[in-house]
């Protein structure tokens, strides 16, 4: 799986975004990268807000330790998580190597 990469203790993730989804949701993959689906529409930056947060609580971080790398007015958006505290089962990521 090549969406994500650990960077020492941040997990940096490749995404792409399907806004005005009917749930908030892990959705798979969109070609190489993780698919997530937001109820949240692509205006004024609503979904960029709605994508931290959504990921701060999928990996029991707070909203501050997610960050936007690139991608901020595209669907394909790469991402920063600094020390997750949890690795959401469903994603199969793999734990740092120390």
């Amino acid at each position: 799986m090549s969406y994500f990469r650990w960077d020492g203790e941040d997990l940096i993730l490749d995404c792409h975004l399907q806004p005005k989804a009917s749930r908030d949701a892990f959705a798979g993959l969109h070609g190489e990268r993780l698919k997530i689906r937001l109820t949240a529409p692509p205006v004024d930056g609503k979904a960029n807000a709605h994508l931290l947060a959504f990921l701060a609580e999928a990996f029991a971080v707070s909203k501050s330790q997610v960050s936007l790398e690139s991608g901020l007015q595209s669907r394909q958006k790469r991402v920063r998580i600094s020390a997750p505290q949890h690795l959401p089962e469903a994603l199969g990521l793999t734990v740092r190597s120390a």
